[in-house]
């Protein structure tokens, strides 16, 4: 049997490359209103589909933790395959605040929350902020979803992240059923 130490349970080096392993999709959240903001975030997950609940975690030392906290509603632009440049551009701290860090791509607010959604994503979620629980050095907001809208017919392709980088998925070819 093998056993852990306490260094590796520990380590948050160790704990992001292991993490890693588990690819996810990316997404950016953001909130309206007078102080707009917007972040890349690969910590999201759908909770309950009754009630409908998703979660995004957000560090304790992000601009968004206070933004999402005060605005008490967000939206979430879940990036399709060929939006890698939009990524980095929401996940760069150096990127222009405000309004005018929705300047590098189209966007629109939405229709109930205001929450910037932005161009060629895949799908939009808007949500109320529902609850949010402790998470170490994250803070763990759950959203209730109150409009949200997929833009494929099923065909369309989420941007990924894998292994520390942005990755697309390969299709697998069609079966073939035989007669």
């Amino acid at each position: 049997m093998t056993t852990f130490g306490t260094e590796e349970l520990t380590d948050p080096v160790l704990m992001r490359r292991v993490c890693g392993t588990f690819a996810t999709g990316v997404t950016v959240v953001s909130v309206g209103g007078d102080e707009p903001h917007a972040m890349t975030a690969n910590s999201f997950s759908a909770v309950s589909l009754d009630p409908p609940l998703i979660l995004v975690c957000v560090g304790r030392d992000a601009l968004m933790h206070q933004a999402l906290s005060r605005a008490g509603a967000f939206g979430v632009s879940v990036l399709a395959a060929d939006q890698e440049a939009v990524a980095r551009y929401y996940a760069d701290r150096r990127r222009p605040l405000g309004p005018e860090q929705f300047e590098f791509t189209e966007w629109r607010p939405g229709a109930r929350t205001a929450a910037p959604l932005l161009g060629g994503a895949a799908a939009h979620i808007e949500c109320e902020l529902w609850r949010s629980y402790d998470g170490g050095d994250h803070t763990i907001f759950l959203g209730r979803p109150c409009g949200m809208r997929r833009y494929d017919d099923g065909d369309g392709e989420a941007l990924v992240f894998l292994g520390g980088r942005f990755r697309r998925l390969e299709r697998a070819p069609s079966a073939v059923v035989a007669s």
